[in-house]
């Protein structure tokens, strides 16, 4: 049994994989237990491109998942792994070099239940920093986070896993749910923030500076309106097939 497994969802991402691989790499090197201890299951969601290929040269663990939910993905790279811990990141992201130090010490702790690493933004500007305004506080008040999110198979296992119900909010979901399950035993939430993970701004290339805002505000309306939904602009913004 291996002591953590990555999972990576991923669709048509040979442009950005590379550079998370190389991070992945030398992070595992790192790892006090070895390399050896650790695994790395990318999930291929129906890529048209090298997506599958890379990894595999990688040495990674590929498994392929035909439904176009990223639930049904994340989950399909759970039930394969063979770590207790389990991690889970986005294939755009750039993690520490001691992200599975920082996980292993977390998950050995009986106090917590999960975490997150957190992100910084590979770039800036004025509309971006205004999302990050939206989002941090939001952060700060639910302890919730993105980057590296970790917790222990088992937990994972008890809470099913993701919702593969929904298109979008499935890992918000997923921690909210872990803060229930720990609750009840005692056990918080943790974020690992001098871990941060580093983040692509591609929604901002693809989308606009200041496209956030109204995604925001979308959501706001489809909370208080409840026959507006935002399936539709969900489907487009992360399941767009252009990549």
């Amino acid at each position: 049994m291996k002591s953590i497994s990555m999972i990576i969802p991923a669709y048509n991402e040979e442009h950005y994989l590379p550079k998370l691989l190389d991070s992945l790499e030398l992070a595992r090197n790192n790892y006090k237990e070895g390399p050896r201890a650790l695994e790395v299951v990318l999930v291929d969601n129906g890529s048209t491109d090298g997506t599958a290929e890379i990894a595999r040269e990688r040495g990674c663990i590929v498994a392929h998942e035909s439904k176009r939910i990223i639930g049904a993905v994340r989950n399909k790279g759970a039930r394969l792994a063979q770590g207790e811990f389990l991690t889970f990141t986005d294939a755009d992201n750039q993690i520490h070099p001691d992200t599975f130090n920082a996980i292993h010490d977390a998950l050995h702790d009986p106090t917590i239940i999960a975490g997150a690493t957190g992100v910084h933004l590979e770039r800036m500007s004025l509309g971006i920093a205004a999302a990050y305004a939206i989002i941090v506080p939001i952060v700060w008040a639910t302890g919730m986070d993105t980057g590296v999110v970790f917790c222990r198979k088992k937990d994972f296992q008890a809470i099913h896993g993701y919702n593969e119900e929904r298109l979008f909010a499935e890992d918000v979901q997923l921690l909210w749910d872990l803060i229930q399950l720990g609750k009840r035993r005692g056990q918080r939430l943790v974020r690992l923030r001098r871990y941060k993970a580093i983040t692509s701004t591609r929604k901002f290339d693809d989308f606009g500076e200041w496209h956030y805002i109204g995604l925001v505000l979308r959501f706001l309306i489809s909370l208080a309106v409840p026959w507006y939904s935002l399936d539709q602009v969900a489907r487009r913004y992360w399941y767009s097939d252009q990549r």
